[in-house]
């Protein structure tokens, strides 16, 4: 296993364990399967593992193996707080002291303010009094490291990233998000300021593993010989900013196989011809795209605050994944205050006198608008927005 480094010199394992996809059994997780697989993990140099409060069992699971098998001082957990729940301080210390239970251990390694979209969300927990919660328990050891996981847009994120003295944080960042979310460009500023980053959603749950037959040939056709999802984790290690990528594995197999490619990536190991793969990849992905945006960003910013490369890589991901880029659309986008929409748009056409792809901005946004929020998703994402946001 290689490793690298976090803001104060510990080793974390450039591949981290993702503790959402445990295998369920019945109405709970196989644990006599979770544990082989976790235990194998740690034997062979996995030392990162990362869970969250609303994880169903994910939590107790893991404490069980570790506590069971004697590998609590062996590994850094990972959690989270739901602040999007959050009300008032009380609550904070309700849950913390309800994972440290689950997770039968006194202190988190890794704590994180769980999916913040809005710097309003920050601002909420800021007036509830969580600096000075944070500080208490980094006083006293129950928490070492405090960040934030993210989902949201580039510019959001970048406010974020200055509004507290952070430990550490997460990212949604892979090939085919390279500059959508937090980005590239998040990533590389994190990095700048010495604060370690995590990657989560590097196969796009899956969806870079089951890619279409003649990308697949594009891989297979490399001198390389990896599998889909080693091109997704190696593109990634190859790069310095990057601290760790979580997988949630859920068999022995993937397990090794992960294992085996952390042991021999590391930065500079791309060579021109993996990279032309991925784009190559990229390229045929992308066929099924609507609207041909790069995300340049030429076209930004809008006079009336229309998020258009984000309107737009949704609706694309809409014919390329179906259904859920709507979910990931209103869970990014639409639960903030100040959302981007395409219906903001005034038709001014400042955009597309920008547009180096010459796209017809304007009516391609109706288009976004009407795919990505049906009634029934503009009502659920208003109340959420509403309640998250209060």
């Amino acid at each position: 296993m290689l490793y690298r480094k976090d803001k104060y010199g510990n080793e974390i394992s450039q591949l981290g364990y993702g503790c959402m996809r445990f295998t369920k059994k019945g109405s709970g997780i196989d644990y006599a399967k979770a544990e082989k697989e976790v235990v194998y993990a740690i034997n062979n140099g996995v030392n990162y593992f990362d869970t969250a409060y609303i994880y169903p069992g994910s939590e107790e699971c893991l404490g069980k193996i570790l506590a069971s098998n004697g590998l609590r001082e062996k590994v850094y957990i990972a959690t989270k707080l739901p602040q999007y729940l959050a009300r008032n301080i009380e609550f904070a210390d309700k849950v913390f002291n309800e994972e440290l239970q689950r997770l039968k251990t006194d202190y988190i390694d890794y704590y994180l303010m769980h999916m913040f979209t809005d710097i309003s969300e920050w601002e909420k927990l800021d007036a509830m009094g969580i600096k000075e919660w944070i500080k208490k328990h980094k006083d006293s050891g129950s928490i070492k490291n405090i960040g934030f996981s993210y989902h949201g847009d580039t510019d959001m994120f970048l406010k974020i990233l200055d509004v507290y003295d952070w430990d550490f944080c997460q990212i949604q960042y892979n090939y085919l998000d390279e500059h959508s979310q937090a980005g590239k460009t998040g990533l590389q500023a994190a990095a700048k300021k010495g604060i370690p980053v995590i990657i989560m959603e590097p196969l796009r749950g899956g969806r870079l593993v089951n890619i279409p037959s003649d990308a697949k040939k594009v891989m297979e056709n490399s001198r390389r010989g990896y599998s889909p999802a080693q091109w997704s984790f190696r593109w990634l290690w190859n790069q310095p900013e990057v601290t760790c990528v979580l997988s949630g594995m859920n068999s022995l197999e993937m397990v090794e196989e992960n294992i085996k490619a952390a042991s021999e990536a590391s930065v500079g190991d791309f060579e021109q011809a993996d990279f032309d793969v991925i784009e190559s990849v990229k390229s045929i992905i992308r066929q099924k795209e609507k609207v041909g945006c790069t995300g340049c960003q030429y076209c930004m910013p809008c006079p009336k605050g229309v998020n258009i490369p984000s309107n737009f890589y949704y609706y694309n991901l809409m014919y390329m994944e179906g259904k859920r880029a709507r979910y990931e659309f209103a869970q990014n986008m639409g639960i903030r205050k100040n959302p981007g929409y395409a219906t903001q748009c005034i038709g001014c056409g400042k955009c597309e006198q920008h547009c180096p792809q010459h796209i017809n901005i304007r009516e391609q946004l109706k288009a976004a608008d009407r795919a990505l929020r049906p009634p029934l998703y503009r009502m659920a994402t208003a109340v959420l927005s509403k309640f998250m946001l209060k």
